[in-house]
């Protein structure tokens, strides 16, 4: 079997697909993108084309190797997400060469069914609490938010109140037996992130995500000796040697690699077990479409230490399409009782309505981020 072809397809509201095709006509799919920046990772993947066309897609390990260690400048969201996708659909293929999902090619999986959570909110946290009764109405046991708006190094003592009068309200609402995770998105800085940590004691969090970005880990020790919450945070790390980093200096309770970003399944994988070795769980992150759901649980199927997953059905970004739009089989993310089973089919166990992703391809989209700004006019982390 060889490869013959990689098409990239740009598709609302902020998603790139990449199918790669074989000479035995058996196709597999991945979801090689990073939000903001999708056009750029899709040029990404047209250059590593030049490794794989010709080559044998069920080489998956030396191909990642190829991808990964022959370009010399290695590592960084852009290849990273690059080599992801391309990984995610080799790993497709092998599994429907083969008729079984990708974790039986992983060893088995270890758990029939995962915890799943439902964001609410949007990115400025409004109505938190009225969603948070209507997603624990859907069924789901767990709900995430963002914390704050934007935060100035020292702030207002206002803006605290506010983000601790948010969980309140949702705490009050949901129960004591409802998970809440309070996403700091990386807006805060440390001596922020100590005082709403403090404030946020008393609401038996599920988790704490980003207090501070990950360039400055050496503030999450001090910031976990507060005691607020487990400490998560990942999503802006991409390979098992930025993870290293993590665990050697201690503090972060939960990883959340994102495999849309972290080198797809098989870098994941790995980082799912050295993080085993720490004894630190892993939420894998995942506001991203149904080949990256797919793909992500395929490696919670397999991680011992995964407990809970993020997937994007009915969160804020999906203005124009949602999580279930382009596959033909929607029953394959089978939710119920604030879980998702894993899925049954070969490969990455979705089937991908072609025609519908071509047909919104031909619109794409051009999603980026906000930019945000201070009440002096500096610009602030969104």
């Amino acid at each position: 079997m060889k490869i013959t072809k990689l098409t990239t397809f740009i598709v609302p509201p902020r998603w790139c697909f990449l199918k790669i095709e074989t000479d035995e006509g058996i196709a597999g799919w991945g979801e090689p993108v990073v939000e903001g920046r999708a056009q750029t990772v899709a040029a990404a993947v047209d250059e590593l084309s030049d490794y794989l066309i010709g080559r044998d897609p069920r080489h998956v390990q030396d191909l990642w190797n190829v991808m990964y260690r022959a370009g010399f400048y290695r590592g960084g969201p852009i290849m990273m997400s690059a080599i992801a996708g391309v990984d995610q659909a080799l790993w497709d293929i092998k599994g429907r060469a083969l008729g079984v999902p990708v974790y039986e090619l992983l060893g088995g999986p270890v758990r029939d069914r995962i915890r799943v959570y439902s964001w609410i909110g949007g990115d400025r946290p409004s109505e938190t609490a009225e969603q948070a009764r209507a997603a624990v109405a859907r069924g789901f046991t767990a709900v995430k938010m963002n914390g704050t708006e934007e935060m100035q190094y020292i702030d207002t003592h206002d803006k605290v109140a506010r983000a601790v009068a948010n969980v309140a309200a949702i705490r009050d609402v949901v129960g004591p037996d409802i998970g809440i995770g309070v996403d700091f998105h990386g807006r805060v800085h440390k001596p922020m992130a100590k005082v709403l940590m403090r404030e946020l004691r008393d609401f038996k969090l599920m988790f704490i995500e980003e207090p501070v970005l990950s360039e400055h880990l050496e503030a999450i020790p001090e910031l976990a000796a507060i005691g607020a919450a487990p400490i998560a945070l990942g999503e802006r790390l991409y390979s098992r040697w930025d993870f290293k980093r993590v665990l050697a200096t201690g503090g972060v309770d939960i990883i959340q690699p994102d495999p849309s970003h972290s080198g797809g399944i098989t870098e994941t994988c790995k980082i799912a077990a050295m993080a085993e070795a720490y004894d630190v769980a892993v939420a894998l992150h995942c506001p991203l479409g149904p080949i990256a759901l797919a793909a992500n649980l395929q490696i919670d199927a397999v991680s011992y230490n995964a407990f809970i997953q993020e997937q994007s059905l009915g969160i804020h970004y999906n203005t124009s399409n949602d999580l279930l739009d382009y596959v033909v089989n929607p029953q394959a993310f089978a939710y119920r009782d604030g879980y998702v089973d894993m899925p049954g089919g070969p490969g990455l166990g979705i089937e991908v309505n072609e025609d519908y992703v071509r047909e919104r391809a031909a619109e794409g989209h051009r999603w980026r981020n906000p930019v945000w700004r201070h009440a002096d006019g500096s610009v602030a982390e969104w």
